[in-house]
């Protein structure tokens, strides 16, 4: 089941509400105020209702124990709010916070994910660039130091429950090269003393030509294999070089 996150969208005068400045305003208000509040977000999930579960005697000693509050001061406020109506008994068991089902706030995780997601593009538009690192002290250019940002693609993102695909992060100089741990550790053993070059000359040219790759490992690799093809001497060339000891 997608995992769901609320809140409480309170309006800007809420502590203007003649009924919430008279809760204050009686001994100990502003505790009172601080219980009514915990109890709205108490009552999130199931639209503003509470329930009596019998696990104390009565319905303000098992609030109280459920907000770590003071039995007495819960019983004043649901007093107060019995009286004004912002709450209601529906049966024995069931309690229901008026205000609340309107100013409840939801949304899944997933698209929580997409909308942050899409935000930080806009702001990426806005100042001009695609990636930038979380550090204002140390270059991206320096490999130990990884750049926070991870690849997220909006219908991956989207599917909520999907598994299995390995997270990237960004490395290079310009910080757009995007490997797998995997991906990464299989460049230091193949490449033990050229991955860095190949993965800051990959870093450079996406930056310059606005070239894309579908995989940057699998270019590296590629690169890597053409070099050392142009390194091999060819065949049916004889090898006319000598050393300073050999010459006449």
């Amino acid at each position: 089941m997608a995992k769901r996150y609320y809140w409480l969208k309170l309006k800007a005068d809420w502590f203007s509400d003649k009924r919430i400045k008279k809760l204050r305003s009686i001994a100990g208000g502003d505790t009172h105020t601080i219980i009514y509040l915990k109890m709205m977000l108490l009552s999130l999930k199931d639209e503003g209702k509470l329930y009596f579960e019998g696990v104390e005697d009565n319905f303000a000693s098992e609030i109280a124990l459920a907000l770590d509050e003071d039995a007495e001061n819960v019983k004043l406020t649901l007093a107060f709010l019995r009286r004004h109506g912002l709450i209601e008994i529906c049966d024995d068991d069931e309690y229901q916070l008026t205000e609340v089902p309107s100013i409840i706030g939801t949304e899944t995780a997933s698209a929580m994910r997409v909308r942050a997601h899409r935000e930080r593009k806009k702001q990426y538009v806005t100042e001009g660039r695609l990636l930038q690192c979380n550090t204002a002290e140390m270059d991206c250019n320096n490999l130990k130091q990884i750049c926070s940002v991870e690849i997220e693609i909006d219908k991956e993102l989207e599917k909520e429950g999907e598994k299995g695909t390995p997270t990237h992060t960004a490395y290079g100089k310009f910080c757009n090269v995007f490997l797998s741990d995997a991906e990464l550790e299989g460049l230091k053993s193949e490449l033990p003393d050229k991955w860095e070059y190949y993965i800051d000359h990959l870093s450079a040219y996406i930056a310059s030509s606005g070239r894309k790759y579908h995989n940057h490992a699998a270019t590296i690799y590629k690169w890597a294999q053409e070099d050392i093809g142009k390194a091999a001497p060819k065949k049916g060339i004889p090898d006319y070089s000598y050393s300073e000891e050999d010459s006449l």
